[in-house]
Protein backbone atom coordinates (compact mmCIF):
# COMPACT_ATOMS: atom_id res chain seq x y z
CA UNK A 1 0.00 0.00 0.00
CA UNK A 2 1.07 3.53 -0.80
CA UNK A 3 1.47 5.68 1.81
CA UNK A 4 -1.10 8.17 3.20
CA UNK A 5 -1.27 11.83 1.78
CA UNK A 6 -0.73 13.98 4.74
CA UNK A 7 -0.53 17.71 5.04
CA UNK A 8 0.86 20.92 7.19
CA UNK A 9 -1.81 24.13 7.25
CA UNK A 10 1.97 25.84 7.51
CA UNK A 11 0.07 29.02 8.16
CA UNK A 12 -3.92 29.81 9.22
CA UNK A 13 -5.57 31.74 11.97
CA UNK A 14 -7.31 29.39 13.53
CA UNK A 15 -7.65 31.67 17.02
CA UNK A 16 -9.19 34.36 14.62
CA UNK A 17 -11.20 37.04 16.52
CA UNK A 18 -11.45 34.65 19.92
CA UNK A 19 -13.01 32.09 18.30
CA UNK A 20 -14.40 29.47 20.55
CA UNK A 21 -13.16 26.24 21.33
CA UNK A 22 -16.34 24.21 19.30
CA UNK A 23 -14.98 26.33 16.05
CA UNK A 24 -11.40 25.64 16.77
CA UNK A 25 -12.25 21.70 17.20
CA UNK A 26 -14.34 21.72 14.60
CA UNK A 27 -12.22 23.31 12.09
CA UNK A 28 -8.91 20.84 13.04
CA UNK A 29 -11.40 17.89 12.83
CA UNK A 30 -12.68 18.81 9.67
CA UNK A 31 -8.78 19.35 8.84
CA UNK A 32 -8.19 15.85 9.64
CA UNK A 33 -10.34 14.34 7.96
CA UNK A 34 -9.25 16.03 4.40
CA UNK A 35 -5.58 14.55 5.38
CA UNK A 36 -4.50 17.47 6.97
CA UNK A 37 -2.73 16.50 10.21
CA UNK A 38 -0.20 19.50 11.38
CA UNK A 39 -1.23 23.36 11.98
CA UNK A 40 0.58 26.25 12.76
CA UNK A 41 -1.81 28.93 13.58
CA UNK A 42 -0.09 32.37 13.62
CA UNK A 43 -0.17 35.64 15.91
CA UNK A 44 -0.09 38.63 14.30
CA UNK A 45 -0.15 41.00 17.78
CA UNK A 46 0.95 40.15 21.43
CA UNK A 47 -2.47 39.30 22.82
CA UNK A 48 -3.54 37.85 19.43
CA UNK A 49 -0.28 35.38 19.80
CA UNK A 50 -1.52 34.26 23.52
CA UNK A 51 -4.29 33.51 22.03
CA UNK A 52 -2.81 31.27 19.08
CA UNK A 53 -0.72 29.81 22.14
CA UNK A 54 -3.35 28.82 24.05
CA UNK A 55 -5.05 27.17 20.85
CA UNK A 56 -1.56 25.17 20.18
CA UNK A 57 -1.59 24.39 23.78
CA UNK A 58 -5.13 23.08 24.00
CA UNK A 59 -4.74 20.84 20.60
CA UNK A 60 -2.48 17.98 19.42
CA UNK A 61 -0.42 18.64 16.27
CA UNK A 62 -1.16 22.33 16.86
CA UNK A 63 1.82 24.97 17.03
CA UNK A 64 1.75 28.27 17.02
CA UNK A 65 3.53 31.66 16.04
CA UNK A 66 4.18 34.53 18.16
CA UNK A 67 4.66 37.77 16.43
CA UNK A 68 3.35 41.19 15.05
CA UNK A 69 1.58 42.24 12.06
CA UNK A 70 2.73 45.15 10.29
CA UNK A 71 -1.00 46.45 10.36
CA UNK A 72 -0.45 46.14 14.00
CA UNK A 73 2.94 47.90 14.25
CA UNK A 74 2.31 50.56 15.85
CA UNK A 75 1.45 48.35 18.87
CA UNK A 76 5.01 48.11 18.94
CA UNK A 77 6.07 44.57 20.54
CA UNK A 78 6.27 44.92 24.40
CA UNK A 79 5.78 41.15 26.03
CA UNK A 80 7.03 39.68 22.60
CA UNK A 81 9.87 38.45 23.66
CA UNK A 82 7.80 36.91 26.86
CA UNK A 83 5.79 34.50 24.40
CA UNK A 84 8.61 32.98 22.78
CA UNK A 85 9.91 30.62 25.17
CA UNK A 86 6.02 28.73 25.72
CA UNK A 87 5.84 25.92 24.49
CA UNK A 88 4.40 24.90 21.33
CA UNK A 89 5.95 28.20 19.83
CA UNK A 90 7.47 27.14 16.25
CA UNK A 91 8.25 31.14 14.84
CA UNK A 92 8.41 35.10 15.38
CA UNK A 93 5.72 36.32 12.85
CA UNK A 94 3.58 36.85 11.26
CA UNK A 95 5.45 40.19 10.54
CA UNK A 96 6.65 42.47 7.96
CA UNK A 97 6.16 44.95 5.85
CA UNK A 98 2.35 46.03 4.13
CA UNK A 99 2.39 49.57 1.95
CA UNK A 100 -0.49 47.81 0.65
CA UNK A 101 -3.03 49.04 3.31
CA UNK A 102 -0.29 51.27 5.45
CA UNK A 103 -2.46 50.76 8.77
CA UNK A 104 0.92 51.25 10.06
CA UNK A 105 3.09 54.11 9.55
CA UNK A 106 6.03 52.82 7.42
CA UNK A 107 8.49 53.84 9.44
CA UNK A 108 7.38 52.18 11.87
CA UNK A 109 6.71 48.89 10.13
CA UNK A 110 10.39 48.27 9.00
CA UNK A 111 11.26 49.27 12.58
CA UNK A 112 9.17 46.47 13.97
CA UNK A 113 10.04 43.78 11.32
CA UNK A 114 13.80 44.83 12.31
CA UNK A 115 13.08 43.79 15.75
CA UNK A 116 11.46 40.72 15.29
CA UNK A 117 14.36 39.52 12.82
CA UNK A 118 16.45 39.98 15.66
CA UNK A 119 14.15 38.23 17.70
CA UNK A 120 13.82 35.25 15.62
CA UNK A 121 17.50 35.35 14.92
CA UNK A 122 18.62 35.86 18.99
CA UNK A 123 16.14 32.78 19.78
CA UNK A 124 16.51 30.40 17.02
CA UNK A 125 13.54 30.53 15.88
CA UNK A 126 11.96 30.50 12.26
CA UNK A 127 10.95 34.05 10.75
CA UNK A 128 7.18 34.66 9.04
CA UNK A 129 7.33 37.28 6.69
CA UNK A 130 3.94 38.93 5.32
CA UNK A 131 5.52 41.61 2.55
CA UNK A 132 2.66 42.87 0.39
CA UNK A 133 3.33 45.75 -1.98
CA UNK A 134 6.51 46.55 0.07
CA UNK A 135 9.14 44.22 -1.95
CA UNK A 136 12.07 46.83 -2.20
CA UNK A 137 11.80 47.50 1.24
CA UNK A 138 11.43 44.03 2.66
CA UNK A 139 14.99 42.93 0.89
CA UNK A 140 16.48 46.12 2.35
CA UNK A 141 15.15 45.23 5.56
CA UNK A 142 16.42 41.66 5.37
CA UNK A 143 20.12 43.32 4.16
CA UNK A 144 20.36 45.50 6.70
CA UNK A 145 19.46 42.93 9.74
CA UNK A 146 20.35 39.32 8.21
CA UNK A 147 17.72 36.50 6.85
CA UNK A 148 17.52 34.03 10.05
CA UNK A 149 18.40 30.15 8.40
CA UNK A 150 14.66 29.11 8.65
CA UNK A 151 12.73 31.87 7.07
CA UNK A 152 9.65 31.82 4.88
CA UNK A 153 7.39 34.37 2.91
CA UNK A 154 4.20 33.56 3.70
CA UNK A 155 1.06 33.91 1.26
CA UNK A 156 3.78 34.54 -1.67
CA UNK A 157 2.60 36.83 -3.78
CA UNK A 158 5.25 37.62 -6.07
CA UNK A 159 6.46 36.83 -9.67
CA UNK A 160 9.16 34.97 -10.79
CA UNK A 161 11.50 37.48 -9.94
CA UNK A 162 10.66 38.18 -6.24
CA UNK A 163 10.72 34.24 -5.78
CA UNK A 164 14.21 34.33 -7.04
CA UNK A 165 15.56 36.77 -4.72
CA UNK A 166 13.37 35.02 -1.97
CA UNK A 167 14.90 31.65 -3.01
CA UNK A 168 18.56 33.52 -3.03
CA UNK A 169 18.02 34.34 0.53
CA UNK A 170 17.69 30.87 1.70
CA UNK A 171 13.91 31.47 2.68
CA UNK A 172 11.11 29.26 1.43
CA UNK A 173 7.78 30.27 -0.47
CA UNK A 174 4.46 29.69 1.23
CA UNK A 175 1.83 28.62 -1.68
CA UNK A 176 -1.97 30.12 -0.77
CA UNK A 177 -5.00 29.42 -2.25
CA UNK A 178 -4.29 32.65 -4.66
CA UNK A 179 -2.35 29.99 -6.98
CA UNK A 180 -6.02 29.00 -7.82
CA UNK A 181 -7.17 32.66 -8.82
CA UNK A 182 -7.21 32.62 -12.38
CA UNK A 183 -5.87 36.69 -12.19
CA UNK A 184 -2.72 35.06 -10.20
CA UNK A 185 -0.05 33.78 -13.44
CA UNK A 186 2.60 36.01 -11.44
CA UNK A 187 2.14 33.64 -8.47
CA UNK A 188 2.35 30.48 -10.53
CA UNK A 189 5.38 31.62 -12.63
CA UNK A 190 6.49 31.71 -8.94
CA UNK A 191 5.38 28.36 -8.22
CA UNK A 192 6.95 26.93 -10.96
CA UNK A 193 10.07 27.78 -10.32
CA UNK A 194 10.53 26.75 -6.91
CA UNK A 195 12.33 23.70 -5.31
CA UNK A 196 10.06 21.17 -3.69
CA UNK A 197 12.39 21.40 -0.82
CA UNK A 198 11.18 25.23 -0.40
CA UNK A 199 7.99 25.64 -0.90
CA UNK A 200 5.18 24.95 2.16
CA UNK A 201 1.62 25.11 1.42
CA UNK A 202 -1.39 27.09 3.66
CA UNK A 203 -4.84 28.31 3.86
CA UNK A 204 -4.36 31.49 5.39
CA UNK A 205 -7.64 30.91 7.03
CA UNK A 206 -9.84 31.94 7.68
CA UNK A 207 -9.11 34.50 4.74
CA UNK A 208 -8.78 33.60 0.78
CA UNK A 209 -10.24 30.58 0.02
CA UNK A 210 -9.35 28.61 -3.12
CA UNK A 211 -11.19 27.87 -6.12
CA UNK A 212 -14.30 26.58 -6.05
CA UNK A 213 -15.05 28.23 -3.45
CA UNK A 214 -14.20 31.54 -3.06
CA UNK A 215 -16.11 34.20 -1.50
CA UNK A 216 -16.25 31.60 1.42
CA UNK A 217 -14.96 31.44 4.80
CA UNK A 218 -11.49 29.36 4.44
CA UNK A 219 -9.94 26.77 6.22
CA UNK A 220 -7.07 24.06 6.77
CA UNK A 221 -9.24 21.06 4.84
CA UNK A 222 -8.83 23.09 1.69
CA UNK A 223 -5.44 22.82 2.15
CA UNK A 224 -5.21 19.79 -0.31
CA UNK A 225 -6.72 22.49 -2.97
CA UNK A 226 -3.90 24.27 -2.65
CA UNK A 227 -1.13 21.34 -2.92
CA UNK A 228 -3.16 19.81 -6.14
CA UNK A 229 -2.98 23.77 -7.99
CA UNK A 230 0.45 23.49 -6.77
CA UNK A 231 0.60 20.09 -8.80
CA UNK A 232 -0.50 21.39 -11.72
CA UNK A 233 1.99 24.11 -12.08
CA UNK A 234 5.23 21.83 -11.15
CA UNK A 235 4.36 18.66 -13.40
CA UNK A 236 3.88 16.84 -9.79
CA UNK A 237 1.23 14.45 -8.12
CA UNK A 238 -0.38 15.78 -5.40
CA UNK A 239 0.90 13.17 -3.04
CA UNK A 240 4.83 13.93 -4.12
CA UNK A 241 3.99 17.82 -3.18
CA UNK A 242 1.76 16.79 0.07
CA UNK A 243 5.45 14.88 0.92
CA UNK A 244 7.33 17.16 -0.08
CA UNK A 245 5.87 20.34 1.37
CA UNK A 246 5.09 17.86 4.62
CA UNK A 247 9.59 17.37 4.85
CA UNK A 248 9.56 21.49 4.21
CA UNK A 249 7.11 22.53 7.15
CA UNK A 250 8.93 19.82 9.35
CA UNK A 251 12.31 21.43 8.61
CA UNK A 252 11.57 25.08 8.74
CA UNK A 253 9.56 24.28 12.04
CA UNK A 254 11.45 21.82 13.54
CA UNK A 255 8.14 20.17 14.50
CA UNK A 256 8.86 16.42 15.48
CA UNK A 257 8.39 13.08 13.36
CA UNK A 258 4.97 11.55 12.54
CA UNK A 259 5.47 9.10 14.65
CA UNK A 260 6.09 11.51 17.51
CA UNK A 261 2.53 13.38 17.07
Amino acid sequence: MSDPVRWTDNHCHLHFRDADAASVTHAIAAGRDAGVERFITVGCDVADSEAAIAVARAHDGVWATAGVHPHEAERGIDGLEALLAEPGVVAVGECGLDYHYDHSLRPVQRDVFAAQIALAEAHGLALVIHARSAWEDTFDVLAAEGVPARTVFHCFTGGADEAKRCLDLGAHLSISGIVTFKTAQDVRDAVAICPPDRLLVETDTPYLAPVPHRGETNRPALVPLVGAAVAAVQGRTVAEVAASSWDAATHLYRLPNPNEL
